[in-house]
């Protein structure tokens, strides 16, 4: 699905690409999904969605980078920016009882690009090192902080747009035309629109995605999904090197144990979660989950919440959210 995206952020993929497309680490991440395994289960709202890969993200970042800045090391380090991420992506924070800041699974990035001789040769060839691009961080455009836009967090967007079936391929196409680049508070450069008309219909939009994102299907499922590969761990069925090989190697591991395959199977029969008043067995948890949104800039005018006051009533709404809510399979 995202390869329809990809024309759209710039027109030719640029050639120094190439030399990292194929490299095993980028390879690996194409069998890890943007969806945090939800496509596994049969919650009737991940149904019938295309594969999003953590690669197809990456690239996407990467095109969005070089359209913009034309800088190669910049762009770099959005195409590597998920090259650590695990199988089921951010269910390992939930995992790990990093469900809230979701940032535990980024300590590897530099030993994974380090250890991929591809990766490490293509960049020799262009002059670069790993120490140029192994963090996405230090440039602004490629990662910023919530709620400001940056390349990551309009890619990941625009393609839930189109995988929630939240707009189509044309509008989306209308938001990004209408992305520029300008100095944000900090003096910094940082992705804003042109229109305000534009960004208020993008921002409104976004909390759509926000929503999806801490459902309670989806908080539910991770946290479910989580629990069932720390046993797996546990017993010795997986061992956490297993997490970073592909989501259909994990599944295999899985299956090949009649405890954890049962696990699995149960998972992936998750269609329906509801909300209780107390615990009611091992499945019965209240899980929070970090709260994503974008309150982006319009050029010369400000932030879109700061403008709109229907924007920012939703944000506020959105914000407040109790997530203490007690949650069992239904």
């Amino acid at each position: 699905m995202s390869k329809a995206l990809w024309p759209m952020y710039e027109n030719d993929i640029p050639e120094e690409f190439f030399l990292f497309l194929n490299a095993p680490a980028m390879k690996r991440i194409r069998g890890c999904g943007m969806h945090c395994g939800m496509e596994y289960t049969s919650f009737p709202f991940y149904k019938d969605f295309k594969p999003y890969s953590r690669y197809d993200h990456s690239l996407g970042v990467a095109l969005i980078l070089y359209k913009f800045t034309g800088d190669l090391k910049m762009s770099l380090s959005g195409l590597f920016h998920d090259i650590a991420t695990p199988a089921f992506a951010h269910v390992i924070d939930f995992l790990k009882g990093d469900h809230e800041k979701q940032e535990a699974t980024e300590e590897r990035t530099r030993r994974i690009l380090e250890s991929d001789k591809q990766i490490v040769e293509g960049l020799r060839k262009l002059s670069l090192s790993v120490e140029d691009v192994y963090d996405y961080h230090r440039y602004p455009l490629a990662d910023n902080d919530s709620p400001k836009l940056s390349s990551d967090r309009l890619e990941y967007t625009l393609n839930n747009f189109l995988n929630y079936r939240f707009a189509t391929s044309e509008e989306i196409h209308a938001f990004y035309k209408d992305i520029t680049i300008t100095k944000n508070e900090e003096g910094e450069e940082e992705m804003a629109f042109t229109h305000l008309d534009i960004a208020t219909e993008f921002t409104l939009l976004t909390l759509k995605n926000s929503r999806v994102y801490v459902a309670d299907e989806d908080r539910y499922g991770m946290e479910y999904l989580a629990r069932l590969l720390k046993r797996a761990i546990d017993r010795g069925v997986l061992k956490e090197d297993d997490l970073y090989t592909t989501e259909k190697e994990v599944i295999a591991k899985l299956e090949e144990d009649r405890e954890a395959k049962a696990d699995f199977a149960s998972f992936r029969a998750l269609k329906k979660v509801k909300q209780v008043d107390t615990i009611l067995d091992e499945n019965t948890y209240a899980v929070s989950s970090k709260k994503r949104y974008i309150n982006p800039l319009v050029k010369d005018k400000g932030r879109v919440a700061s403008l709109v006051p229907e924007v920012k009533a939703a944000i506020d709404s959105f914000l407040a959210e109790d997530f203490s809510k007690i949650l069992t399979k239904a």
